[in-house]
């Protein structure tokens, strides 16, 4: 046992007697603060090295590298009459979901919650302890090898404040949320937590991660498709990070290449030597391939955000409307609508996150009915008004 405050002790805990002993006394518990610490710089599925594990009353660090059988304790973690309390958890959720195919609900994601009390969009743990309990967390551990044995109490009670005091910082969120009748708004955020479907990373899908894939051409795109898909599958077969197969940029040089032989393969910049040795006839032959079919997803232009002057205005008169609803509300208009979402909104693309989660009910559905012309905006009294608009006369979205 090691402290972690005055009242509170971190439980080490690496023998399944003890795993056994800890499970019965947090069985019921109706919420349970969870992290993990792992390692993926030299593989491509994350190395599960350590579970942190807090309810109101106890404090555990559960090493996964010791205990073979968890069977016992994903009994208690995958109860679904407890809440699992994270911040920022797909990681850890993508954690569980590699071991048991599914991630664990019901969830409470605290850095999803935080935008709905004021704070800022995407805030990290460390920032939102230390606006919410004034407490600054000890940095010193922060590129620690979690895979090496024996930990320090040092590290183990840095491990172990992820869990205390996220745990603190749920419960004043919980309360606050609540008496701002605002815990129901969550509700669409967390439930998209849990979909497989964000941990699978299907190979077909590989393309879509590469920065700067919008600026090729179809034929370009779709020979990034093939050769992203082959690497996925390179990558998850061997255990190896993508990059180690090839990186990004040699991906999407080669795609605007389109080239046909070695030599022009060992002209690109980032197509090392020995990537040409192992995978060069491998390459040439899934570009010749994609050369000849048209890309997965057509029109792949059609992404980019097309700005005119009339664009700009329809924008700023948006972000108008932001401003008040977030003030009407406490928030943080750039928090609540950043202006990218807008950008898209304005642009036609109906898939971001104003129309999702709890933006939609607050502000996604009012800035939609005012693009098209079936509300109104006002100024009476010194301030703005919403007012049906005439549905036979609609103003077109500006294109």
């Amino acid at each position: 046992m090691y402290p972690i405050d005055n009242t509170i002790e971190i439980d080490f805990i690496e023998t399944p007697s003890r795993l056994e002993s800890f499970c019965k006394q947090i069985e019921g518990s109706e919420w349970l603060a969870i992290d993990t610490e792992f390692l993926r710089e030299s593989t491509y599925f994350p190395k599960f090295c350590l579970l942190q594990i807090a309810n109101t009353d106890q404090v555990a660090c559960i090493d996964p590298l010791a205990i073979q059988d968890l069977s016992r304790l994903f009994e208690v973690l995958y109860h679904p009459g407890s809440t699992k309390v994270l911040h920022s958890g797909r990681q850890d959720l993508e954690i569980l979901f590699n071991i048991r195919g599914y991630p664990p609900g019901p969830v409470f994601d605290t850095q999803l919650a935080a935008p709905l009390l004021g704070y800022v969009d995407q805030i990290s743990y460390g920032a939102l302890v230390s606006e919410v309990l004034g407490v600054d967390l000890v940095k010193a551990h922060t590129r620690t090898d979690w895979s090496r044995r024996p930990l320090s109490p040092a590290q183990l009670n840095y491990a172990g404040d992820d869990v205390f005091y996220l745990a603190q910082v749920f419960l004043k969120m919980r309360a606050q949320l609540s008496s701002l009748g605002r815990i129901e708004w969550l509700a669409d955020d967390f439930a998209a937590l849990l979909n497989p479907e964000n941990y699978q990373n299907p190979p077909e899908d590989a393309w879509r991660r590469i920065r700067g894939s919008q600026t090729l051409n179809p034929q370009s795109v779709s020979i990034l498709q093939s050769l992203a898909d082959w690497r996925e599958k390179v990558a998850r077969r061997s255990n190896l990070p993508r990059n180690w197969i090839i990186k990004d940029d040699a991906l999407l040089s080669i795609a605007r290449m389109n080239p046909s032989h070695e030599v022009e393969l060992k002209t690109l910049r980032g197509v090392h030597e020995r990537t040409l040795k192992r995978y060069g006839n491998q390459i040439l032959e899934l570009v010749e391939k994609a050369r000849k079919s048209p890309p997965l997803v057509p029109d792949i232009q059609s992404r980019t955000v097309r700005k005119s002057t009339q664009h700009e205005v329809l924008i700023n008169v948006l972000v108008g409307v932001v401003h008040h609803i977030a003030l009407e509300n406490s928030l943080n208009a750039t928090t609540l609508a950043p202006k990218k979402e807008l950008e898209l909104l304005v642009s036609g693309n109906l898939e971001n996150k104003l129309l999702h989660g709890w933006r939609k009910a607050m502000v996604g559905d009012k800035l939609l009915s005012i693009l098209e012309g079936e509300t109104m905006l006002s100024i009476r009294d010194g301030g703005l008004r919403f007012e049906s608009g005439n549905t036979d006369q609609r103003t077109d979205r500006a294109s």
